[in-house]
């Protein structure tokens, strides 16, 4: 009995440090300890009465006392961001280096173009559900073995592709592969949100989706050489090969992020959460200092089975639930421009897998550099707005979003680039029409993988913004619903186009993207005010859950 009642006085003690008005952008798992390092602001970055500045209509507190948002140095970020980005690289390399042989796979598999199409449809549905239970089990568990779970999968399914001859087996393998490798994307961006805070998490998040639009630049150009000279086989035993070599060392050196499980980086994980260098770390600290008495995640979640549901809860949302329902028709309009490029460069100008490989290169060059352009955009409008509002920045705790009009800051950077993007695709449905020369497809293509991924970049921060305390999940239901819906229209883009012309087929999709982009204007002026009942309703949620454990600790007494 004395044992649980310690317990639960641990789990539910008042912090020392009481912050009144802004607090930290901080996970709710982030630690406290006696320890923590005391930092005062510094003159220039709030001004006070004495020095006859004028004070913000918001009451502003100091920026707080305390640990830095994240104990990992900056080179530990570097190296951490650079593997989330490699991780990242698999799922859309997986799904681009396809394209150029899909007609050779029609051929070879003696099937129709719209059953090899079908293939896509399934990648995409699995890549839309797996990431829900990725997410979940990521926020839970940890960010390494949700990574190392999808890798084995994903390395299983490859050689089992490379080495079917049948499409019932193709069709299978494909949706395996797809559910072991898309759940990186959630990860990712689970991990950005542990080790960043809101003023460089534009930065850090660009930088962690360069692999992930590397990958259209470089996939279709892989499969076009290595389809043409060895065969469509050998792209599936060139992805096994690769992905076996990135796996050695995401086991070895891959630290631990999650804040439900380390904290800030500083609290030592348990042992299927620990790298091979964690490890040693840890037992040459415990050799050092035997005698200290390890830290401890205060409010840890006890670990469960991951619910794949809970990403419903984030859909159903009024703003998440309409901000992820414009996100997948602007990605199902990029798909459906990729997804038909193979067939329309095949019937226009008559090119082989390894050219029309070749052609993907424009529109991967626009999507690679696409999230460092946005995300520098997104962390600059972040300090000007921050400026204007007299909040203080601090890179290393990180500000309260809670008086900054995060969705304006994020949307203003989306919605220029959203706008140009949906423009273009208008202009390059009647460009194919006019079966002009290649250039004016190829520029076009450049210009809609820069501005369409980018502004896809920005309002993806943005959801990992209003969803701090679990950001894995968070991405997973954008995921979802953007595969869902990008699913249905890479089924029907070719019947579409044969159906309604070239030109017409890519005006509606331009039009329904036009049609939906009032959504942001309402996120704007709407979304502050959604964010702060949603906040309330989540205060008077875990109020309740400690009265009820306050209740249970006296029973314990």
């Amino acid at each position: 009995m004395s044992n649980e009642k310690e317990i639960l006085e641990e789990q539910y003690k008042e912090p020392e440090e009481v912050i009144q008005h802004v607090k930290p952008d901080i996970d709710p798992q982030r630690p406290t300890s006696g320890d923590e390092e005391k930092v005062s602001p510094s003159s220039d970055q709030e001004p006070t009465k004495e020095q006859g500045e004028k004070t913000p209509d918001i009451e502003l507190a100091r920026i707080p006392s305390g640990p830095a948002y994240s104990a990992f140095t900056h080179k530990q970020k570097q190296f951490i961001v650079f593997m989330v980005a490699c991780a990242g690289f698999f799922s859309p390399l997986s799904a681009n280096i396809y394209f150029p042989a899909l007609n050779t796979l029609a051929a070879d598999l003696h099937v129709s173009e719209t059953l090899i199409n079908l293939t896509l449809t399934s990648y995409m549905i699995f890549q839309g559900l797996a990431p829900t239970f990725y997410g979940d089990l990521a926020d839970i568990a940890g960010r390494r073995p949700a990574y190392i779970v999808g890798f084995v999968i994903y390395i299983a399914a490859c050689i089992g592709i490379a080495l079917s001859d049948s499409y019932a087996a193709l069709f299978v393998l494909r949706c395996l592969q797809s559910s072991g490798s898309s759940g990186t994307i959630a990860l990712g961006s689970g991990v950005v949100a542990d080790i960043a805070t809101s003023s460089e998490r534009g930065t850090w998040m660009g930088w962690a989706t360069s692999g992930p639009m590397l990958a259209p630049a470089i996939a279709p150009v892989l499969g076009g050489i290595l389809s043409q000279f060895l065969g469509w086989p050998s792209i599936f035993w060139f992805l096994t090969i690769l992905a076996g070599i990135f796996f050695i060392p995401l086991v070895l050196l891959f630290p631990e992020t999650g804040r439900n499980v380390v904290g800030d980086g500083s609290i030592p994980p348990q042992g299927w959460n620990m790298s091979l260098l964690t490890y040693l770390q840890v037992r040459k600290a415990r050799k050092t200092s035997p005698t200290t008495r390890p830290r401890t995640v205060p409010n840890k979640q006890p670990l469960r089975w991951p619910n794949p549901l809970n990403v419903l809860r984030i859909v159903f949302q009024k703003q998440t639930g309409l901000l992820l329902a414009y996100n997948s028709l602007v990605y199902t309009a990029f798909y459906d421009v990729i997804a038909s490029t193979p067939y329309l460069l095949r019937r226009i100008y008559a090119f082989n897998d390894l050219e029309i490989g070749l052609c993907f290169l424009p529109f991967g060059v626009g999507c690679l550099f696409a999230p460092t352009i946005s995300g520098r955009l997104c962390d600059r409008n972040y300090r000007r707005h921050a400026a204007r509002l007299g909040i203080p920045i601090d890179r290393k705790r990180g500000e309260s979003m809670r008086d900054l009009p995060i969705e304006r800051i994020r949307l203003e950077v989306a919605a220029p680039l959203l706008a140009v993007g949906t423009a273009t695709i208008l202009c390059y449905g009647w460009v194919m029409y006019a079966e002009t020369h290649l250039t004016a497809p190829m520029v076009l293509h450049f210009v809609m993988g820069l501005t369409l991924m980018g502004g896809f970049n920005a309002t993806s921060v943005l959801i990992v913004d209003l969803y701090l305390e679990a950001p894995a999940t968070a991405t997973a239901s954008n995921n979802l619903v953007r595969c869902l819906v990008g699913a249905g229209g890479t089924a029907v883009i070719v019947m579409m186009i044969e159906g309604m012309g070239v030109g017409w087929c890519f005006t509606f999709i331009a039009g329904v993207v036009a049609a939906a982009s009032p959504i942001l204007w309402v996120l704007v002026e709407k979304g502050p005010r959604w964010r702060e009942e949603r906040r309330v309703r989540d205060e008077e949620r875990r109020r309740k859950r400690q009265m009820e454990a306050e209740e249970k600790l006296g029973m314990a007494g």
